[in-house]
């Protein structure tokens, strides 16, 4: 149940990254997001939609898990939270430190109450 709930979560934010990576990136709400200015968002536009687009296909995946055959479930939830676990450690390295607790953290604290059957 609490990693149902972990998944759902973790989800929606990446649901959440998608439309500000995707349609606010050159917004005021997606310039503050990411603390950018209107000239760099402008350069970065289409590099920001394509990592929205991957982060939604991160969200549908933890969604599949949640909705598969329970013989699948796991190891498609296993799956993509590892992916957001070592996609968070690499942003959190090369862009951002806070991607670590945004997005590794709460990827790899799912990924243990998965394993063992939280």
């Amino acid at each position: 149940m609490i990693s149902t709930i972990l998944i759902t979560l973790i989800g929606l934010l990446h649901v959440y990254i998608l439309v500000v990576e995707m349609f606010l990136w050159d917004k005021p709400y997606g310039l503050k997001a990411f603390r950018n200015t209107p000239e760099k968002a402008k350069i970065t536009k289409v590099m920001a939609q394509n990592q929205g687009l991957y982060n939604g296909f991160l969200a549908a995946g933890l969604f599949w898990s949640l909705l598969a055959n329970p013989l699948y479930s796991t190891v498609l939830a296993n799956f993509f939270l590892a992916c957001i676990f070592i996609a968070g450690i690499y942003g959190g390295l090369t862009a951002n430190r806070k991607i670590i607790f945004i997005q590794a953290v709460p990827a790899l604290i799912t990924l243990l109450l998965v394993n063992i059957g939280y």
